[in-house]
């Protein structure tokens, strides 16, 4: 969020193909709300529109335009539960750990609902999430899995290799465990979506006006943009990848990554048959994750870690679609059309964190390659610990924000993580 005007929407097959951008205006002069939102992603989108339906006045500024960022440029996985396993989560937080289970796993089943309640144009298809294995280890992590999801009724189904390959058409996978809740959005047509229904329920949006100052005044506070102030009672910041130091300590407590995406042009129908014909999406389970899907459209679109820097156009993205063509060889001479990448957020311990450093204020980031379905979920955890209802009562821990040590020097390990990573996940090892 700096001082600078708002820049265009970087070039990806999402802005090409998304639904129009609602007309929003930027903040002149002065504005009042009872709740201020920072960032126009998934998290302040769907804490607008979850606060609006609630008759609560709310208003957001948004340094471009609604899903500018990752938002709007991510792999469009609507994906369950939260990196850590079931099991893990209840050692981790207890009773607690058990309500954030049935909270995460919920999360894509509750996105689906609110897109058919406000009828986003969005290429939603709830057709399932495989998560897959590369080898004897992540096989092993996979039969855990699937016995956690037994355990607690949930709904999965654990394919062998030759089930694996005949969902998926390569054969990379020792197996792969399907849940059929997930699926996957239009991301950015999603993020626009949002933004309209939250108008629509009463929220106001100010697009092209960063925030660029806080200050606590009598009653709340105060939100400064190059072009206007937004006083209001209350305060949520979503910024995740993109935080800055406008909240003290705030950044230096996720690490920024960048993830790619190139598409291909739409497949001549022989070959799309037989990638990913259930139409589900899949993300490996390896050293360094690769995600994929199968568009509305018939193009694939391959996922994965970037360099970390703005990136565009497919020549930019070759290792992924080298990776591609060793998956399947029919790929070969098929054309490459796009590429773009965006900013994500991790957190140390590898769970979304919500923090409440004055009573007045909320803060949500650091999904860990979640976001569609746990920041759209978070949005309506904001708003109701906004209508009242007390931190222990809510389905995800409130947590005080704690800097990384050395995070400085967090961008230089991650690079050399992936490139270890990659090595190890084409070995095998």
């Amino acid at each position: 969020m700096s001082a600078s005007a708002a820049r265009p929407l970087p070039p990806s097959l999402y802005a090409e193909t998304a639904i129009a951008a609602p007309d929003l205006p930027r903040l002149e002069g002065k504005a009042r709300a009872t709740v201020g939102v920072i960032g126009g992603g998934i998290t302040g989108l769907s804490t607008a529109l979850h606060l609006a339906e609630r008759g609560i006045d709310v208003a957001l500024v948004e340094a471009h335009e609604p899903g500018w960022g990752a938002s709007g440029r991510n792999g469009g996985q609507v994906n369950p539960g939260l990196k850590p396993d079931p099991d893990d989560v209840e050692r981790d937080f207890g009773e607690l750990g058990q309500r954030m289970v049935r909270f995460s796993y919920a999360a894509p089943e509750a996105l689906f609902r609110l897109v058919e309640r406000h009828q986003l144009r969005c290429e939603a298809r709830q057709a399932g999430t495989l998560r897959a294995a590369t080898n004897a280890k992540t096989l092993s992590g996979l039969a855990k899995l699937a016995a956690q999801y037994e355990r607690r009724g949930l709904s999965a189904q654990l394919l062998d290799a030759a089930a694996a390959a005949e969902a998926t058409g390569t054969v990379r996978y020792t197996g792969i465990l399907r849940d059929p809740t997930g699926g996957s959005v239009q991301p950015l047509g999603y993020a626009r979506g949002l933004a309209k229904a939250a108008t629509s329920a009463g929220a106001r949006i100010f697009a092209a006006s960063p925030a660029t100052a806080l200050l606590r005044e009598a009653g709340g506070w105060r939100i400064t943009t190059p072009n206007g102030v937004l006083s209001a009672e209350r305060l949520v910041i979503g910024t995740n990848g993109y935080s800055d130091d406008l909240w003290p300590k705030l950044r230096r407590s996720v690490v920024p990554l960048f993830s790619g995406i190139t598409a291909t042009e739409k497949l001549p129908e022989a070959v799309a048959a037989t990638i990913m014909p259930g139409g589900g999406v899949l993300y490996e389970l390896g050293h360094i994750t690769v995600y994929y899907r199968v568009d509305v459209e018939g193009r694939l679109l391959m996922g994965g870690r970037s360099a970390s820097r703005d990136l565009a156009g497919p020549d930019a993205f070759g290792f992924l679609q080298d990776y591609a063509r060793r998956l399947w060889p029919a790929l070969t001479g098929v054309r490459w059309t796009h590429g773009w990448n965006g900013q994500l957020a991790m957190t140390p311990d590898h769970y979304p964190h919500l923090h409440e450093p004055e009573p007045d204020v909320l803060i949500a980031l650091g999904y860990n390659g979640r976001g569609v379905a746990m920041a759209t979920a978070m949005g309506g955890i904001i708003a109701r610990r906004i209508a009242g209802e007390a931190p222990d009562t809510l389905d995800m821990p409130v947590t005080a924000i704690t800097p990384m040590r050395l995070h400085a020097l967090w961008p230089l390990a991650v690079q050399g993580t992936i490139a270890w990573g990659r090595l190890r996940d084409r070995l095998g090892v």
